[in-house]
């Protein structure tokens, strides 16, 4: 058996943890078991490890959560978390920042040391079959269900504290499991997020890599001196004070989460609707599933006519450089478009006009809206910049969703949770991909409306 090094987490005490959700009326109790330390299986790097400044915009954790079915002969409990670690442990070698610790450099920008302190694994029980889970209640529930199948770590979370990846095995009664996750933004966009998956994976398997990780993030450095050809004032929290907010009339309400599934049919009539009158000549599901709820969202939250709504699209750049990113990239390879417009005029005109908004914010995304965009963050510096929270849209509906084979089968299901706030995320549905299921958040009575306009 191979040796793997585990060691428990500085001031931590607990042996078990319990936490109980609800569905259906049923109550879903889980135990976890106490948090270990998984560290790289043999010494890696040390020292200083850069952050693009790609790396620096989004600080937040990604969460996310496979759910397998059982398999029959697939072994105990301690055989699967044995896997996993065992695993973990060989490849965090070759992703080795992901051993490491964010640091705060003197000019304001985080860079990670390299530690190899490790990435925090718990093994936990519900109480209950796998079939009470799926993705609606990961979403719908996310605080009471899916919570529970991550770690969090107790008290305030201090990002330059805690580790850049954590990994809980939840085993339920049938003998499916969940595998939930939290990484670092500030390593890993989701491209790159689920290439490590992928790896480890391979490795849970015994197979090599299909593709080696590339570390090097030294062809995202900023020119000198920089070089800024594009208007990116209107990210600056100082020019979008007259930009939509729900603080009114929804001021105190409480905040829901939703998922709702976009099947082929559903996204076939959008895109009819989209081009019915002959302005949008083609379309794709992406762009007119974001513009018809860019619409709605303006509907449900009684946005004035004149008021401005900013929407920004995650844009993936690996392919618009020059050279284009490396395969096996290992980091963050994404820039934020915006599109700012009327409410009234949004909701007044056919959908393609919104279509056409977010054709044309995808298509300035290009080699010197990418260097510019890197050379703003390089002049703007981490502590002065900041994403407006408007409705920010990112779409994960072309990710390897089925890589994460660990030598149990591919995924039933996959969702995501704790997204930003002000947030709409495209998920795949189903192992076709043919559905897109989103997940939004709103205040109660908006979310109402907007539930009413989704029908189709």
């Amino acid at each position: 058996m191979v040796k793997f090094h585990i060691k428990r987490p500085a001031g931590c005490a607990c042996v078990s943890m319990e936490g109980t959700g609800k569905h259906g009326g049923d109550q879903l109790s889980i135990k976890k078991s106490e948090p270990v330390l998984i560290e790289p299986e043999t010494r890696t790097h040390s020292g200083f490890f850069f952050l693009s400044n790609l790396d620096q915009v989004i600080t937040t954790f990604v969460h996310i959560v496979y759910l397998y079915k059982a398999k029959k002969g697939g072994g105990g409990r301690d055989t699967l978390s044995d896997i996993f670690k065992q695993s973990m442990a060989k490849i965090l070698v070759h992703y080795y920042p992901l051993a490491g610790r964010l640091r705060l450099g003197s000019d304001g920008k985080y860079n990670v040391e390299c530690t190899n302190e490790g990435v925090l694994f718990v093994e936990a029980r519900a109480n209950c079959n796998m079939d009470q889970v799926d993705v609606q209640v990961i979403t719908d529930d996310h605080s009471e269900t899916t919570g529970k199948l991550f770690y969090r770590s107790p008290g305030p979370e201090n990002i330059l504290e805690m580790p850049l990846m954590t990994a809980q095995v939840t085993r339920f009664k049938c003998g499916g499991f969940a595998l939930g996750m939290s990484i670092s933004h500030c390593v890993a966009d989701g491209i790159s997020a689920m290439e490590f998956i992928k790896s480890w994976a391979e490795t849970a398997r015994g197979m090599p890599l299909t593709t080696k990780p590339v570390l090097d993030r030294s062809i995202l450095r900023s020119r000198q001196p920089p070089k800024i050809d594009f208007p990116f004032g209107q990210y600056a929290p100082a020019e979008t004070s007259n930009l939509s907010n729900i603080s009114n009339p929804f001021q105190g309400e409480q905040i829901l989460t939703k998922c709702f599934l976009f099947d082929s049919n559903k996204l076939a009539i959008l895109k009819n609707m989209a081009m019915e009158d002959g302005t949008v000549k083609s379309c794709s599901n992406f762009t007119a599933l974001t513009a018809f709820v860019w619409r709605a969202r303006c509907k449900a939250l009684q946005m004035n006519p004149d008021q401005t709504t900013q929407l920004l699209l995650i844009v993936d750049v690996r392919s618009k450089l020059n050279p284009p990113l490396p395969k096996g990239y290992f980091g963050n390879g994404i820039a934020v478009s915006s599109c700012l417009g009327r409410a009234g005029e949004l909701i007044r005109n056919p959908l393609s006009f919104a279509v056409e908004e977010v054709q044309n914010g995808i298509k300035m995304v290009n080699e010197e809206f990418a260097r510019s965009w890197i050379d703003y963050f390089e002049v703007k510096r981490a502590k002065d910049f900041r994403l407006p929270s408007h409705f920010i849209v990112t779409s994960w509906t072309r990710l390897p969703i089925e890589c994460a084979d660990f030598g149990r089968g591919e995924p039933a299901q996959f969702g995501c949770a704790n997204l930003p706030k002000d947030s709409g995320f495209f998920l795949p549905d189903g192992k076709e991909k043919k559905g897109i299921n989103l997940i939004l958040d709103l205040p109660v009575t908006a979310m109402s409306t907007f539930q009413e306009l989704m029908l189709l």
